[in-house]
């Protein structure tokens, strides 16, 4: 079944509402792994829910007779596969045992602009000077929230999740670049199902020693990042960014701290500071400006008038 190649279109409603969608769903990531890292060790959680993904993108793959990528697509399958699959869970699992997820959630902000940044590279992408300006303004303030850390800061927590944004948004642009030929969900379905001969006996081999005396709250988290955060969120996500253009999309990941901070408080009782808010109203209206920005025809600034062209000449008679 082949797949027909998708023009992104600026402001596209569809992509809007699959991009809203997918930011929802990655919301509860966080919150979802640090309740289950509370009884599942950090490697097992990354390797099982990526190898639960992947059994299931088989099935889906065979049972719709997907087509199989061509070669030129293996390297940013891997690229994927590497961001999203295992780099962004492992990273951010390790980092939840250092910091909570109300203070890692604050790092998201930085995942536009770094999906931006990728997209430029990986896409060609070129938004106007405007929209690199709001998005470096939202990662300073983004930075200097860390900087100050939180009620127990910690070095290591936040380099891992330093970390975890890059891959991620290395696994963003990429995705989005092949989800214009490939399909949304049938590129973290292939993604997944590569990575699975890795996936699978790691998850095997870093099980529970003594399963019953897994929570069945850390066994539900597990569910939900296996599932949601790494297949059903991305169907999604991977269409918005193929439909609306990576750097115009991936400004909507400014609504993911504000919804981060409300799971973390509702479902693991974390205190979100005073502070905390302030961090993500800046750096969502930081984003939201360079939002604004992400359209190619989108006006830049004229610091002075320029000057103008000599028109054509006119004999006269």
């Amino acid at each position: 079944m082949s797949q027909k190649a998708t023009t992104p279109r600026t402001g596209s409603p569809r992509a809007l509402a699959d991009g809203l969608i997918g930011v929802a769903i990655f919301s509860g990531s966080l919150p979802a792994t640090r309740l289950a890292i509370a009884d599942l060790d950090p490697l097992f959680l990354t390797a099982a829910r990526a190898a639960i993904a992947g059994i299931l993108a088989a099935a889906a793959l065979l049972l719709l007779r997907q087509s199989r990528p061509g070669r030129t697509d293996l390297a940013g399958l891997a690229l994927v596969a590497l961001g999203v699959v295992i780099g962004f869970p492992l990273l951010t699992a390790l980092a939840l045992a250092h910091v909570t997820a109300a203070h890692a959630a604050i790092f998201v902000g930085l995942l536009p602009l770094a999906t931006a940044l990728f997209g430029a590279w990986r896409a060609g992408e070129r938004p106007v000077p405007l929209f690199w300006l709001f998005s470096g303004l939202g990662s300073a303030a983004t930075v200097a929230f860390a900087a100050k850390g939180g009620a127990a800061p910690s070095l290591a927590g936040d380099g891992l999740m330093l970390a975890a944004i890059l891959v991620c948004g290395l696994g963003y642009a990429e995705g989005g670049v092949l989800a214009r030929r490939l399909g949304g969900w049938q590129v973290i379905a292939w993604a997944a199902l590569l990575s699975l001969p890795l996936t699978l006996p790691l998850a095997l081999l870093w099980r529970p020693a003594d399963p019953g005396a897994v929570g069945a709250p850390a066994w539900a988290a597990l569910a939900y990042v296996a599932l949601f955060s790494m297949l059903i969120g991305f169907v999604f996500w991977y269409r918005a960014l193929a439909r609306g253009g990576i750097a115009a999309v991936s400004q909507l990941q400014l609504l993911q701290p504000f919804l981060g901070l409300g799971l973390a408080a509702l479902l693991l009782g974390e205190a979100v500071e005073g502070r905390m808010l302030v961090a993500a109203a800046a750096v969502a209206a930081c984003v939201a400006g360079a939002r604004l920005f992400a359209r190619p025809g989108a006006p830049r600034l004229r610091i002075w008038p320029e000057p103008r062209r000599p028109g054509p000449s006119r004999s006269r008679p």
